[in-house]
């Protein structure tokens, strides 16, 4: 087998669209997170936390942007796809990335508390997966660490 060469070069690009779609759900109240998914060079999917305003408790953007793909190429499985999201993924979005067979996985901001690709846990390093999926974190992480605590702050200054 052939190693994969990633092309990292348009890697600030897509997590700017990313924080661009976070910023569109903090203005519905959402918490502001964002992804996009990208397969040969073209934006197949994208999406924001929607959890609210879908009374979803599984809309997150991870969420969103691979149902918007799966249903865009006609397909659950998303080979040679790489999704940008701007915060570290939990567990219930690694397994989607898993089953919908993401090659590669770009966040911004670590979760430590709910991530589990990196901070609570390796999920995606786990032997018992079907699928492997490179991860590379920490892209525009301090971009994407202060929409969040700049959400978080104006909510907890409202009376």
């Amino acid at each position: 087998m052939r190693p994969q060469i990633i092309d990292r070069s348009h890697d600030q690009t897509y997590m700017r669209m990313a924080l661009a779609l976070a910023a569109e759900g903090a203005q519905l109240g959402e918490v502001p997170v964002g992804a996009v998914l990208v397969q040969d060079g073209q934006v197949i999917g994208q999406g924001f936390n929607r959890p609210i305003t879908d009374s979803d408790p599984s809309a997150h953007a991870e969420m969103v942007a691979i149902r918007a793909a799966a249903r865009a190429v006609g397909n659950y499985r998303l080979p040679g796809s790489t999704l940008y999201v701007t915060l570290e993924p939990c567990s219930m979005c690694a397994g989607l990335i898993v089953h919908a067979r993401v090659m590669r996985v770009v966040f911004g901001a670590p979760e430590p508390k709910a991530g589990i690709v990196q901070s609570q846990g390796q999920f995606f390093g786990q032997g018992f997966l079907n699928h492997r999926v490179l991860v590379e974190g920490g892209v525009m992480a301090e971009a994407c660490g202060q929409v969040l605590s700049d959400f978080f702050r104006a909510r907890r200054a409202k009376p």
